[in-house]
């Protein structure tokens, strides 16, 4: 098992900075990457859908011989996880989890900002997570459904961005977060930019870096690791092709994504 790929879907070109962190992390590893391309976003539809959605993702990855998967989606997470991991014997993590260890991993952590798709918020995944874990905690959750258009169109540094981004950020600065989780896979490419705009003494907490560190605790507790003598390889596969998906994937990656075929679910 140790040889097989690691699995990794979400429901677009979003969950490619979890790879890259992945690969950065664990650069023995094989990788095959999943995109729902035909079917997203995921934040847009019922609890039930995505669970049937997320059932299928894994189930493509399963006939493909990996030996752990990881829900590069924060929607799937929060909605499907619980029955996923129910429902398959193969170990199954999630972004959130691993999100919410890194941000109350410093003890002085007391108010924190989560931005989000309006579907990841909505959820209550998050702030319910926290709050198990630690109480007295001020959480304030903010929906930001503009980033995720304004970065698929590679306006990392634009002014509309930044304006935007004011916008969602100055509530949040207003009452003294110490911590801001970014709680989309996307968002990892605006840390620069977040960097800038952000008091000096706010930690960033992004959920593609976070997992691939909880990623490689699970895989080590449960002796899966690749031999670290190999140059690990990914395999991308989107269930819509098109030219558009390729240049994200090349933008998401900052590399190459080589040949991506064709994934056909529920087949």
């Amino acid at each position: 098992m140790n040889s097989a790929p690691l699995g990794i879907f979400d429901s677009g070109v979003g969950g490619l900075t979890v790879v890259r962190a992945v690969q950065e992390l664990l650069p023995s590893e094989d990788i095959l990457y999943l995109g729902d391309t035909a079917r997203l976003p995921y934040g847009s539809k019922s609890p039930e859908t995505i669970r049937h959605f997320a059932d299928e993702d894994v189930r493509f990855l399963i006939s493909k011989g990996v030996k752990a998967i990881v829900v590069a989606c924060n929607t799937a997470t929060a909605h499907a996880l619980p029955q996923l991991r129910e429902q398959y014997r193969i170990p199954i993590l999630g972004v959130i989890e691993a999100g919410v260890e890194a941000a109350l991993a410093d003890e002085r952590s007391e108010r924190i900002g989560i931005i989000a798709t309006r579907g990841t918020i909505r959820s209550h995944a998050y702030q319910h997570a926290l709050a198990l874990r630690r109480t007295g905690l001020m959480i304030h959750p903010q929906a930001a459904p503009l980033l995720v258009p304004l970065i698929e169109e590679n306006w990392i540094d634009h002014p509309a961005t930044r304006a935007v981004l004011k916008t969602y950020l100055d509530p949040l600065v207003e009452k003294g977060i110490d911590t801001l989780m970014l709680a989309c896979t996307h968002y990892p490419l605006l840390i620069p930019v977040l960097r800038e705009m952000l008091p000096d003494d706010v930690r960033l907490v992004d959920s593609a870096t976070t997992c691939a560190e909880h990623l490689k605790r699970e895989l080590t507790a449960l002796e899966l690791l690749k031999d670290a003598n190999f140059e690990g390889g990914l395999q991308l596969y989107l269930t819509d092709l098109s030219e558009e998906f390729e240049a994200l994937a090349r933008q998401f990656l900052k590399r190459s994504p080589g040949r991506i075929q064709r994934a056909i679910l529920g087949a």
